[in-house]
C-alpha cells in the first residue's frame, strides 16, 4: 500500500467498487469511489464558495449518514478543521464546543433549521453561518443549503485547496470528567498514521466490509469505523443508529464480515436472537472500554470468530493497542494487546520504566499522537514525559509477552487506607459470577480508610444474588481489603438501544 499523509491522498480511488452502503428501506444507498470522490470535490468546492478556507472550523452536527460523511471529508480536503458534534446535544453544550472552537459554519440536518433547534441557537448566539445539509433524492447529490451566513458573510470565496500532513484535520474534544474538556487537534498525517495502523493489525483490504455501529461523532466510529476500511479500499454499512433487532438483518443482507464496537453493544447483542445460520465473520473488534473475560468468552462462542480487544484514546487518534488476529499471535482475554505502529512503555511519574509485570502508567510515543490541547499549556506540561510519551492516565502493566494489561484509571483507583484497588479487577472478578450480568465498582467515601469498595450489580434475567452472595464470592477471590462494603443490587428489565 502507497504511503499517504492526507485524507484526500488517501481516498484517492476512483472505481465503481463499493465505498457504502445506506440500508434504507426498501431500496439500500449504494455508493461507489468513483461516486465519493464526486460528492467530496462537488460539496468542497461548495465550502470553498462560501469562504471557507484553511484553519477555518466547521461543527458538523450530522447523524451517522452519507451527509456526514461527505462534509466532513470535503472540509478536511479544504485545509478547514472538523469538528464532529453529537446531534443530541443541548443548547449549552453545543454553545460549549461552538464557542471554544470559534466555529465559522454549523452543519444541521434538513428541517432543523426551522424548527430552531439547540444547535441553530447556539449557532445564531456565536454568529456562525448554519446550513442544512442533506441528500437529494433525486439526483442523490449531497445538498448545502446555507440558511444564514454570519460571520462569514463579508468573505470572498476561497480556492478549492489541497491539504498538507500539517494541517489540522480534526478537532474532538475530551470527556471533561475532571474539568473543562479539552480541545484534541488531530493532524491529517496523525489520521493517516492510524489508518494504516488499524489497516495493519486487522489485514483490512478490498474484500472486507464493516458494520458500523459506533457514531461518528466519536474518535472510534470515525477512525476505524469509517476512514480504515474506506482507506484498505473496503466498504461500510451505515445505518442511521444502533439497532439491536435490525444489526443482523443488515449485517447479513450486505454481507458484512465485520465490526468494531464498545462492550456495551456487545452486551447488547448477546442478550438478542442470533441469525440462523450465522454469517461468517472474520474478527471482532471491541475498544473504548473494558471489555469482561466473561463478555469476550460468551461473544467468541456465539459468533465462532475471534474477538480482539483494542485500547485507543482521543489524543492518539483512536488506536494505541490491540490484540492480533489469531494467525499473528495469541489473543488474551482481559488484555488490550500490543502496541500498533506506536511505542508502548510503563513509566513511574517521573517517567523512568518499571521492571516488565510492575504496574504504573501506559504511556505512548507514536505519529499518530497529537503535539499537544489546543491552548492548554498546563494541560500540554503535565500529558508528556521529557521524551515526549503521552500519559496517558491509564495504570497498567506488561505481562511476559509484552500484552498490555489495563488495571485502572489513575485518578479512579480506589484508595483504602493506602491500599490501592482497581475498580477494573473487582468488576471481572463479580462478572465471573454465574447469576451476574454486570457488574460496576467504585470508591465510596469512608472516616477511617479514606475509602471503601462499592459495587453495584445487575442479575442475569430470571436469576436471583444476594448482596452478602458478593460479598464473599469476592472475598473468596481477592485480598480481604478488596471486598466490597456495599453492594446495590440494580434490576433491568431486557432492552435494546
Amino acid at each position: 500500500m502507497a504511503t499517504h499523509s492526507t485524507l484526500s491522498s488517501s481516498f484517492s480511488e476512483t472505481s465503481d467498487n463499493t465505498a457504502i452502503i445506506i440500508p434504507n428501506k426498501p431500496n439500500a444507498l449504494t455508493i461507489s469511489f468513483k461516486q465519493l470522490t464526486y460528492d467530496i470535490f462537488d460539496f468542497q468546492s461548495k465550502l470553498a464558495e462560501l469562504g471557507i478556507g484553511k484553519g477555518n472550523a466547521v461543527s458538523i452536527a450530522l447523524p451517522n449518514t452519507y451527509e456526514f460523511v461527505v462534509s466532513f471529508l470535503a472540509t478536511s480536503y479544504q485545509r478547514a478543521i472538523a469538528a464532529p458534534l453529537n446531534p443530541m446535544y443541548k443548547q449549552d453544550e453545543f454553545e460549549f464546543y461552538i464557542d471554544d472552537l470559534a466555529s465559522d459554519l454549523v452543519l444541521i440536518p434538513k428541517g432543523h433549521f426551522k424548527k430552531n433547534t439547540p444547535s441553530v441557537r447556539a449557532a445564531r448566539k456565536y454568529n456562525a453561518a448554519i446550513a442544512e445539509c442533506y441528500l437529494d433524492p433525486e439526483s442523490s447529490k449531497v445538498i448545502l443549503d446555507v440558511k444564514e451566513k454570519g460571520k462569514i458573510v463579508s468573505k470572498r470565496p476561497e480556492k478549492v485547496s489541497q491539504a498538507e500532513p500539517d494541517d489540522v484535520a480534526l478537532v474532538l474534544h475530551t470527556s471533561g470528567t475532571t474539568g473543562r474538556p479539552k480541545a484534541v487537534p488531530l493532524s491529517h498525517h496523525n489520521l493517516t498514521r492510524t489508518m494504516k495502523n488499524i489497516i495493519g493489525t486487522y489485514e483490512l483490504t478490498p474484500a472486507d466490509r464493516t458494520m458500523l455501529v459506533m457514531p461518528l461523532f466519536h474518535v472510534h466510529g470515525l477512525l476505524c469505523g469509517l476512514l480504515s476500511p474506506l482507506h484498505s479500499g473496503g466498504s461500510i454499512v451505515i445505518p442511521g443508529s444502533f439497532s439491536a433487532s435490525n444489526f443482523w438483518i443488515d449485517f447479513t443482507t450486505h454481507k458484512a464480515n465485520w465490526y468494531s464496537a464498545v462492550p456495551t453493544i456487545h452486551q447488547i447483542l448477546l442478550r438478542n436472537k442470533f441469525p440462523s445460520p450465522m454469517p461468517k465473520i472474520r474478527f471482532v473488534r471491541s475498544c473504548s472500554s473494558p471489555l469482561s473475560p466473561k463478555t469476550f468468552h460468551e461473544l467468541e462462542k456465539a459468533l465462532n470468530a475471534p474477538v480482539l480487544e483494542a485500547y485507543a484514546m482521543t489524543e492518539a487518534a483512536h488506536q494505541m493497542t490491540s490484540n492480533p488476529l489469531p494467525h499473528n499471535g495469541k489473543h488474551v482475554p482481559g488484555s488490550v494487546g500490543l502496541g500498533q505502529g506506536v511505542e508502548i512503555k510503563i513509566l513511574d511519574q517521573e517517567g523512568n520504566e518499571v521492571p516488565q509485570g510492575q504496574e504504573a502508567e501506559i504511556c505512548i510515543r507514536g505519529e499518530n499522537v497529537t503535539k499537544g490541547y489546543l491552548n492548554n499549556p498546563k494541560a500540554n506540561a503535565e500529558a508528556f514525559t521529557k521524551g515526549r510519551f503521552f500519559r496517558t492516565g491509564d495504570q497498567g502493566k506488561k505481562d511476559q509477552d509484552g500484552y498490555v494489561i489495563i488495571t485502572g484509571r489513575m485518578k479512579e483507583l480506589i484508595n483504602r487506607a493506602g491500599e490501592k484497588i482497581s475498580p477494573i479487577e473487582l468488576d471481572n472478578v463479580v462478572a465471573g459470577h454465574p447469576s451476574v450480568g454486570e457488574a460496576v465498582s467504585f470508591g465510596i467515601p469512608h472516616d477511617l480508610y479514606g475509602q471503601v469498595v462499592g459495587m453495584a450489580v445487575v442479575p442475569k434475567a430470571g436469576a436471583s444474588v444476594t448482596e452478602i452472595e458478593i460479598v464473599e464470592y469476592v472475598g473468596e477471590r481477592t485480598a480481604s481489603f478488596k471486598k466490597p462494603s456495599r453492594v446495590s443490587l440494580v434490576h433491568w428489565g431486557d432492552y435494546e438501544c
